[in-house]
């Protein structure tokens, strides 16, 4: 993926060692809740563990908007889609425009579908990800095609 900017306020940055700026998204217990349905928040060692996994999985990135890093996004070589946006950054479309061009590239990738999987009380996170095609397949699955 040649273009890493969706948009003028937007820009996706290869993962590299941030751990003290996303450390904080992931000490919110909401967060947490919506990403691991447990009742914890990440300390450095869950954090590094985290990013470790994922970027030996799949294309990892920070979220960027207008030059503050303000979440994460993977796209894993299974084509599941996991984004994080933290809490002061959310209800600005951040997440659906970052979505859209995480499906990009797993079109590039050749990916014939991604999928995403949402917890039942993470109504927000539904609500984004229907809005740009995807649909439910099961209680957590979410699936878009890309053929």
């Amino acid at each position: 993926m040649n273009d890493l900017q969706p948009n003028q306020d937007i820009r996706l940055v290869p993962y590299y060692p941030a751990y003290e700026i996303a450390l904080p998204w992931y000490q919110d217990a909401e967060l947490c809740h919506h990403v691991d349905n447990q009742n914890r928040i990440y300390d450095l060692s869950i954090l590094k563990n985290m990013y470790q996994y994922l970027g030996s999985h799949g294309d990892l990135f920070y979220i960027e908007y207008k030059g503050i890093l303000c979440g994460d996004v993977c796209l894993q070589t299974s084509g599941e889609i996991s984004i994080v946006v933290c809490k002061e950054y959310q209800n600005r479309h951040i997440g659906r425009t970052v979505i859209g061009k995480i499906l990009a590239l797993a079109k590039e990738k050749k990916y014939p579908r991604c999928y995403a999987e949402i917890y039942s009380f993470n109504k927000q996170s539904r609500k984004m990800f229907e809005s740009i095609g995807f649909v439910q397949k099961d209680a957590e699955t979410f699936v878009y095609t890309l053929e």
